[in-house]
């Protein structure tokens, strides 16, 4: 390594210490919670077999999803390669719990670019194709919540739903910490005792010490192949909450009278056991890559968020480059520093669910998991890369090498 690119990277790292520390502690306390609860629940190889056809008294998809609910603060789960990926599992939670009629609250703005087709749209079995009413509050330019406009919304419409984003999807706010959560979900259920809280959990699990169950949440949900599948599962999606919300969850997970009873693998559940296993050390492996190269990038000059002086609140860091070329050779440079297909390169295209192009580096072993190393963006003003993942601390300072050689 060049000398001087040497002692750049050695004094970034010195800089980043406390914050390192500080995610090392997390880490810890994350890794003792699953752990005990795969000691609890009894966690043995047997679960490991999968099953074929229905998929009856199937131990380890059965066991797999206690040890969620235990590790994610909820009284049930949904865990399983059948939901194809967060949206899908997103959906199935807004499709079980509202009906025609039914009143749907987002208090932090427009979710992801994926979700738009399942909320509106006529003659595409949206929900409002369904009868089903959407209403939005957006949050505040500091990224908090409007807490007066939500508790009046709130007391006047009595939503079913109360859903939040956790991270930022293509926008340009910080990640929420459940920490900020926790007075605005005790003041909307004392407003609205029968309205479930929903949160898109995806790039947060483990993040920090608590999760959104913990301050008052009914339901989270998530993908597999982000945090929680600690770059291992190879795919599916998780729902943890309520044992009454999940129950009306798995009525549109499969029907109404086989719920949870049916769903077989047969390619076993031992990836699904092992990543989230791995997934607290994991997480903390990205937060630290995720800090490096968001440090380089602001010492460059580039505006980065979360600012690299803000504690963490998901995987995802950001770096805002207001045009089009330097967004995309940086996110080229993610696959070229990437151990799949690190010689293809990456264009701009029409992705499905997407009202832009979008250019998207994931050079991975899980095809598109984004707890790995990997970069993408809407080919939109202001061209803000996000960048998040990195299995190991190790692979993201290689490309911390790299941004320093060309920035």
């Amino acid at each position: 390594m060049d000398e001087k690119i040497s002692e750049i990277l050695k004094e970034t790292e010195e800089k980043l210490k406390p914050q390192f520390e500080r995610i090392e502690k997390i880490a810890f306390i994350n890794q003792k919670k699953v752990l005990d609860a795969f000691i609890e629940l009894k966690v043995s190889s047997q679960c490991f077999n999968g099953t074929t056809g229905y998929g009856y008294d199937d131990v380890g998809r059965d066991t797999l999803a206690k040890v969620y609910a235990k590790v994610f603060g909820g009284e049930k789960a949904i865990v399983s390669p059948l939901l194809t990926c967060g949206t899908h599992a997103i959906t199935t939670v807004l499709y079980g719990l509202l009906k025609p009629g039914m009143t749907m609250l987002s208090i932090t703005g427009l979710p992801y670019d994926t979700i738009h087709e399942t909320l509106f749209g006529k003659g595409n079995s949206s929900l409002e194709d369904y009868g089903v009413k959407y209403r939005q509050i957006d949050l505040n330019d500091d990224s908090t919540f409007k807490c007066d406009e939500i508790y009046k919304q709130v007391k006047k419409y009595k939503p079913e739903v109360v859903y939040l984003q956790r991270s930022r999807g293509y926008s340009s706010r910080k990640a929420l910490s459940p920490f900020d959560m926790k007075e605005v979900f005790e003041k909307i259920k004392q407003l609205s005792k029968a309205t479930t809280i929903v949160v898109d959990n995806c790039y947060g699990e483990f993040v920090d010490t608590i999760e959104p169950t913990d301050v008052g949440a009914d339901v989270i949900v998530g993908s597999l192949i982000k945090n929680p599948g600690g770059g291992l599962a190879p795919t599916g999606g998780y729902i943890v909450g309520k044992e009454d919300a999940i129950d009306r969850i798995a009525t549109r997970y499969t029907n109404p009278s086989l719920k949870l009873e049916v769903g077989s693998y047969e390619m076993g559940y031992r990836l699904f056991y092992q990543g989230l296993f791995m997934s607290p050390h994991t997480v903390a492996q990205a937060l630290k890559g995720s800090l490096l190269v968001g440090q380089i990038m602001e010492d460059k000059g580039y505006k980065v968020i979360p600012s690299n002086d803000d504690i963490p609140q998901d995987i995802v860091k950001s770096v805002v480059f207001n045009n089009e070329d330097d967004l995309v050779k940086f996110v080229q440079t993610v696959q070229k520093i990437s151990p799949v297909d690190g010689y293809v390169l990456p264009m701009p295209w029409d992705m499905p669910g997407y009202t832009d192009k979008v250019i998207m580096a994931a050079g991975t072993f899980v095809g598109g998991s984004s707890i790995e190393f990997s970069c993408d963006g809407p080919i939109r003003p202001p061209y803000i890369a996000y960048f998040q993942g990195g299995l190991t601390y190790e692979h993201v300072k290689v490309f911390a090498e790299k941004l320093l050689e060309i920035y």
